[in-house]
Order: structure tokens, then sequence, then C-alpha cells
């Protein structure tokens, strides 16, 4: 909305003339984020505490964690507002990449805001079922999929990374596809929220590698160097992420150990689904799978887990997700954070390598 009001008066004040670029929107759209997450943060906090809503924990956690019963939860409330108004105040609101992002980010956001509420009001850890969540899951990327597949003539092509040449066209089954990864992106992120601060870390870092991966795809001149896809009006996105980052970041000055805040359902859904969407919006849905590996890592150990037991009546790991496996083999909550953050800054660096090596 700024963006578009400024811009009428470019030609008057030439100094506006820097609202036409994408760097300074998307650093303009951080500092907002950020600025909205911190400041009202600690109002958000008591309104949780005054309503009494308080993180549910399950009874066969790792014991160190039956002291964070009744911690507010879903802050991801605030995150959800952090980034959506700095996208519509800085977003070009012609860039239908700007209202599919959004409405996954919001659809979701509503989803894990059920999602709490029935955990907090039954005062147990179920919440909607597994299918139910699913279904909403589903049916909000399909229509984001299809809506992009056939209105930005979506080519169908999945590109591998760190090849030039090396593709594979998918055709309309590239629908069922995006659906998977941001399906899957979502609910990956859900699982890794369980320690204080473990999940917002990784997808700021996500979130940042995206920002740049997405600039550059929607560069004409730096896709055709670098030989990357590109992909029209994408660019935009790069203020979608970059508000993803300021949003975190005023949220993890609170979620940081000890947590004085969980984000809850209504925040890691939203923020899973958020980077899937990046990725296939900008057409780099297998580069997910490195920049997000942290995440991979957590719901492979669950479907490792859950899969080990039903076949063989053995467990692989103490406890599942993995980040309980190392609390329970002794590792302070602090030592399991700070090193998954460091694994995802890794392979966050491993992700950018692909700008240049194709």
């Amino acid at each position: 909305m700024i963006y578009h009001i400024l811009y009428q008066f470019v030609e008057d004040w030439g100094a506006l003339n820097v609202t036409r670029y994408i760097t300074f929107r998307a650093m303009v759209s951080l500092l907002s984020a950020l600025i909205i997450s911190f400041i009202f943060s600690p109002w958000f906090i008591r309104k949780l505490k005054v309503k009494q809503i308080g993180q549910v924990v399950r009874d066969d956690g790792p014991s160190s964690h039956f002291s964070k019963a009744g911690t507010p939860t879903m802050g991801g409330g605030l995150i959800i507002l952090a980034v959506i108004i700095p996208c519509l105040l800085w977003m070009d609101w012609l860039n239908h990449y700007l209202w599919l992002s959004l409405g996954i980010f919001a659809g979701y956001g509503m989803l894990g805001f059920w999602d709490d509420y029935s955990k907090i009001s039954k005062k147990n850890t179920k919440g909607v079922s597994g299918r139910g969540k699913l279904s909403w899951q589903i049916g909000i990327a399909a229509f984001a999929c299809t809506f992009h597949y056939f209105y930005a003539n979506e080519s169908g092509i999945v590109n591998f990374p760190f090849f030039k040449d090396l593709n594979m066209p998918l055709g309309i089954f590239y629908i069922p596809f995006g659906v998977f990864v941001i399906v899957g992106a979502s609910n990956a992120v859900n699982l890794t929220d369980g320690l204080d601060g473990l999940a917002i870390g990784p997808v700021m870092i996500s979130a940042a590698c995206f920002a740049i991966l997405a600039y550059v795809s929607g560069n004409y001149f730096m896709a055709e160097y670098l030989h990357f896809p590109f992909v029209k009006g994408s660019g935009e996105l790069t203020i979608f992420a970059a508000s993803i980052v300021g949003a975190g970041m005023g949220f993890l000055w609170y979620n940081t150990y000890p947590a004085q805040v969980f984000m809850g359902d209504v925040g890691s859904l939203p923020l899973g689904g958020a980077l899937g969407a990046l990725a296939v919006f900008s057409k780099h849905e297998l580069l997910l799978a490195i920049i997000g590996g942290v995440f991979v890592l957590e719901a492979v150990s669950v479907i490792t887990q859950v899969g080990s037991f039903k076949l063989t009546g053995k467990r692989v790991f103490r406890m599942a997700p993995i980040h309980h496996h190392f609390e329970l083999k002794g590792w302070p909550e602090p030592k399991v954070i700070v090193r998954f953050w460091i694994i995802s800054i890794v392979l966050a660096m491993v992700g950018l390598l692909s700008l240049k090596i194709r």
C-alpha cells in the first residue's frame, strides 16, 4: 500500500525512486516486521497470561519440560501479523505471489490457531485430528498451486540444484508435487518446534536464503548469468521472506531459552508453509531439502521411529523428534538448540553455493 502511494510521487520527489527497488523494500519490510514483533510482544505475552493461554506439556516427554507447563503459547499469532502487515505495506499488490503466499500463510495460521485452541480448551496435547489437519493443509496448498500453475503458466519443470540443464518436467503433476513440498515443510517445522528457539532460528536462516534466491530468480539478468530459472515477478517474494526474518528476530528475543512465550502451532504451521511456498514459487523446491535440512531430519526421525516401532516393536531413538533424543542423552537444552542452529547455517551456505556451482 505504501509502495503504491509513494511510487506515484517519484517524478516529483526523486528520492522516492528507491521504492522501486526490491532490495530497499525488503530491508524496510524486515525492519517493520522486527519493530512490530519486538515492541508488541510484551503486551501480547501479558494478554496470553491474562487469558491463561498456557502450554500443555506431553506426559511422556523429557522431565525437564514439565516446568514449562503454563508458559504462554500461541505467540505465533503476533508473528503472523508482523509478517502480513509489512508485506501489505511494501509489496506490489498486483503481484499474484503476494496473495498466494499470504493466503497459504494466513490459512495455515488459522489451522494452527484451531489446533492450539483445541489443545488448551481440552487440556491435552491431541488438538485437531491428524486427518483433519492434513485435509486443511492439502486443500489450501492445492488451491494455491493450481491457481499458480494455470495463472502464471507454470512450466511444471523441477530444476535440480548444482546442475545447469538437469531438470524433470512434471506437467500437470507439478501441482501435487508443489502441494507435497508446502504441506511437508509445514509439518516438518511443526515437529521441530519443541525447544526454546529451536524452530524459529532455522526458519529465519532458511527465509534469509530464499530471500536471496527469490531475488536472483526474479532478476532476468542475474538469473541468466547464474543459469538460474528466471521466474517473472518472483522477486517480490524477497519482501515476504525478509518479513519472516524480521518477525522471527523480534519473536526470538522473547522465545530464546528460557522462553517467555512459545509460538505454538499457530506459528509453526504457517512458517513452515511459507518456506514451502517460497521454494515452490521461486522454483527452488529441491533446494529446500538442503537449506531446511534440520526440518527434514526432524521429520525423518519421526517417520523412522514410528515405522520401526510398528514393524519391529523397537525404537530407533530414545524419543522422537530427534531433538528430544539428544536431550535424553544428557545434552542441555541450550546445547541442542545452538548446535541445530549451527547445522542450519552450514546447510544454508551449502544451498547458497548453488548460486555459483551449476
